[in-house]
């Protein structure tokens, strides 16, 4: 509630704009080569995330340099890092179904895991002392710029139930940066891999971006409510190709009874949120991607509607969701508006490969490449 309260995410809009754009010039200047997109998307988040809860980049493209701040990390591993904590996540460990095997650790996810924990650890310490630094060096004239700083505030006052202890702010950091990540980045590329399938999708979105913004400027976050259509290919996206296909984990807090069978309490429970978008008894053609069946729904993706849940519902849904959407339809809307799609020479859309990896979340298995054409005026690239 504190973290991701509205006046705090509007008070961040300048960031998330400045990354935007600058994702877009990146992407002019590779125009008609075949591009990576995930590569792109991912810097371009990562930077909105870093700077909103870290207060600056703590990545960098080029190799570490032997005068490189401590707490700087090559763009590459952290990239690596992040996918490698979605991946451990997500995997089955045989040793938590057969207890006896675990100490063997047979597959080596064990091992991983703590590699990757000290990786992130070193990392983390080295973000809380600089801030703690900061903090020491302004006294009284102290104000928070990032969300690192809101958490060491927070952990400062001691009339709080639950006491944030030091490990208590690395995980909440951990989490802002790689659940903000990792998933939006994945929903834009299964956005633009479903319109690359279905090019009516894109001339559609064009008249309306066309008709709504026109090709004099770029989209703002204060527009995307005038664009329904936008918002409804974000829908149809996360219906599709939720990031998280069986939400977190929950536990059954009193025994139930679903579908004739006996739930006891404390029942570890999993909501299949990716076969619930894709059940024929509640949509229509669900495995096709069919954006129009959203413009004019009453449907939300707050949690209201059971049948479309990709940030879970109640308590424990997910808390950044208006931070991930504000960054989706931003990113989402300028890429349609600013850039014609087609894929590399040579492929058609029925050898597009739409398979999906499987883990906590669910990533493309094949990385999309496409072929960016720009069609708005030169000077706005660079604006």
């Amino acid at each position: 509630m504190e973290l991701f309260t509205p006046k705090r995410l509007d008070s961040y809009q300048y960031i998330r704009v400045e990354e935007v754009r600058c994702l877009l010039r990146d992407l002019f200047r590779s125009a008609e080569t075949p591009v990576l997109l995930k590569d792109h998307l991912y810097t371009m988040i990562l930077n909105i995330m870093s700077r909103m809860v870290l207060g600056r980049k703590y990545t960098q493209e080029q190799s570490l340099s032997s005068g490189a701040p401590a707490a700087i990390v090559p763009q590459k591993e952290f990239k690596e890092m992040i996918e490698e904590l979605m991946l451990l996540n997500g995997v089955i460990n045989v040793g938590d179904f057969i207890p006896w095997l675990n100490f063997l650790d047979l597959q080596g996810y064990v091992k991983r895991m703590k590699n990757l924990g000290k990786r992130f650890d070193r990392f983390l310490e080295h973000v809380l002392e600089e801030h703690n630094e900061r903090r020491r060096r302004e006294g009284k004239a102290f104000v928070p710029r990032d969300m690192v700083d809101v958490l060491l505030e927070l952990a400062d006052d001691h009339s709080l139930e639950v006491k944030l202890e030091r490990h208590c702010l690395k995980a909440f950091t951990l989490d802002m940066l790689a659940g903000g990540t990792d998933t939006s980045t994945i929903t834009i590329e299964w956005a633009i891999s479903e319109i690359l399938k279905r090019p009516e999708t894109f001339d559609k979105a064009t008249e309306e971006l066309d008709r709504v913004i026109g090709r004099g400027r770029w989209v703002e976050e204060e527009d995307v409510h005038r664009l329904p259509y936008i918002e409804a290919i974000v829908k149809e996206t996360m219906r599709m190709h939720p990031v998280a296909p069986l939400l977190v984990p929950r536990l059954s807090r009193e025994h139930t009874t679903v579908d004739g069978y006996d739930i006891p309490a404390g029942t570890g429970v999993l909501v299949n949120v990716w076969a619930i978008g894709r059940d024929p008894a509640v949509w229509d053609a669900p495995e096709e991607f069919r954006p129009e069946r959203f413009v004019g729904s009453p449907i939300d993706l707050k949690g209201h509607h059971f049948e479309l849940l990709p940030f879970g519902a109640g308590r424990r849904m997910c808390p950044g969701y208006s931070l991930g959407l504000k960054v989706v339809h931003l990113s989402l809307a300028n890429l349609l508006h600013g850039f014609k799609w087609r894929l590399p020479p040579g492929m058609t859309a029925e050898e597009l490969n739409m398979d999906e990896m499987i883990g906590v979340t669910a990533p493309r298995k094949v990385p999309l490449q496409a072929v960016v054409e720009p069609k708005l005026p030169a000077h706005l690239y660079y604006a």
